[in-house]
């Protein structure tokens, strides 16, 4: 299932209706998010902010992203790749208590915190929920969820040139269609 869980409460309207997609090849997601030492030695580079070799890289562009993706052999994920693998199984809007699992505005201090300190989801991945925003390849649409698509869905070209962001960063948690600039 893709977009706002039954009886999630904090979702947006361009989060709904939720609906079933298919992913028809698979895919591998890495078990944390990039690091700022992983980022640094494949790009000699370290936009963050907030700095230790442990923590995730922040302050990157989606362009900086994908160029680090390419470096190291793999790609940006679809917004429903990342979706289904954020979830890790799970049909409920998480997959925890939210302390337990994500670094948020209530418990994050507003600054980003070292990579899997905070509890999986059910396939071993860690701050799908939290800690900083995830870029996703798809073009950020207020419609999309309105188009249904069910095979390797994809948001196509935007005009505003605005990606897909998930997960979430420095406050509440955000699983929503967020535009943030490229």
């Amino acid at each position: 299932m893709m977009g706002c869980s039954q009886g999630d409460e904090e979702c947006f309207e361009n989060e709904k209706p939720s609906h079933e997609v298919e992913i028809t090849r698979g895919f591998w997601m890495q078990q944390t998010e990039v690091t700022q030492a992983a980022y640094e030695v494949a790009t000699k580079a370290n936009p963050s902010r907030f700095r230790g070799d442990y923590l995730p890289v922040e302050n990157v562009t989606w362009f900086q992203a994908n160029q680090y993706c390419e470096a190291v052999g793999a790609h940006v994920p679809t917004e429903a790749q990342w979706e289904y693998a954020a979830r890790g199984g799970s049909k409920v809007a998480r997959f925890g208590p939210l302390d337990q699992i994500a670094w948020y505005l209530d418990n994050s201090s507003q600054e980003t915190h070292r990579v899997a300190t905070k509890a999986p989801n059910g396939w071993g991945l860690y701050d799908t929920l939290g800690n900083v925003w995830e870029w996703t390849s798809d073009w950020y649409d207020k419609y999309y969820f309105q188009f249904r698509a069910v095979k390797d869905p994809q948001a196509p070209y935007s005009p505003m040139g605005d990606r897909v962001v998930r997960g979430g960063a420095g406050g509440r948690r955000y699983s929503h269609n967020s535009r943030l600039g490229s």
